[in-house]
């Protein structure tokens, strides 16, 4: 298991498959609420306290990746608001909330929203050091969204293209299937580079 931090509030955390084997638990079972897995990101937690002193109290939205032959990744953000618990006051929220939010999911697609189209535009000449070839951009309720088929690429891309997602951008539980009927398309195929190519970067 490794840990390392990707800002005041993020860290990014390299789990092995014999990480996972020697905890009695199946790649499948790591978006699933289990007490073996619950254990297991109270561990994840502690190591990182212990290794960063990044304090894990309060709500925390868990990302997780699957790398093809290698293992997963969880990215953990802290926040202080999380929609489950919304309607309590500070007081009375719980100290650990584990929110689960599957970016890669069964299909192997990757999909990560956007604020504002700025953030888009920098993320991509970010992602353009990754891949040129690649991604497909929406715009849907007033958010931006970048697909990618994570088929195509090795799993050592995969996981340079998750990073700097997670940096720019948040992952989406909106699938592929709703953007496409609801959502506008803006760019369908090679997002990355017509940005970069029409878009110049402000850093």
């Amino acid at each position: 298991m490794k840990i390392e931090r990707l800002g005041q509030d993020k860290i990014r955390i390299f789990l092995t498959f014999d990480d996972l084997s020697d905890r009695g638990i199946q790649r499948e079972e790591m978006w699933q609420e289990i007490p073996k897995v619950y254990d297991l990101f109270t561990e994840m937690m502690d190591q990182a306290y212990s290794e960063l002193g990044f304090d894990a109290t309060g709500p925390l939205a868990v990302e997780v990746f699957a790398l093809p032959s290698q293992g997963m990744v969880v990215i953990v953000t802290r926040g202080k608001y999380d929609h489950h618990f919304g309607g309590l006051s500070e007081d009375e929220m719980p100290d650990e909330v584990y929110e689960m939010e599957l970016t890669l999911e069964h299909n192997g697609s990757v999909m990560y929203a956007f604020n504002d189209f700025e953030i888009v535009v920098e993320a991509a000449h970010m992602l353009s050091l990754v891949t040129d070839h690649a991604g497909t951009l929406y715009s849907y309720k007033d958010k931006w969204y970048l697909w990618f088929d994570a088929e195509q690429f090795t799993a050592e891309k995969l996981n340079a293209l998750t990073a700097v997602l997670s940096e720019f951008g948040h992952s989406s539980t909106v699938s592929e299937a709703v953007l496409e009927e609801y959502g506008t398309k803006v760019m369908a195929e090679d997002a990355i580079g017509q940005i970069c190519l029409h878009f110049p970067s402000h850093n």
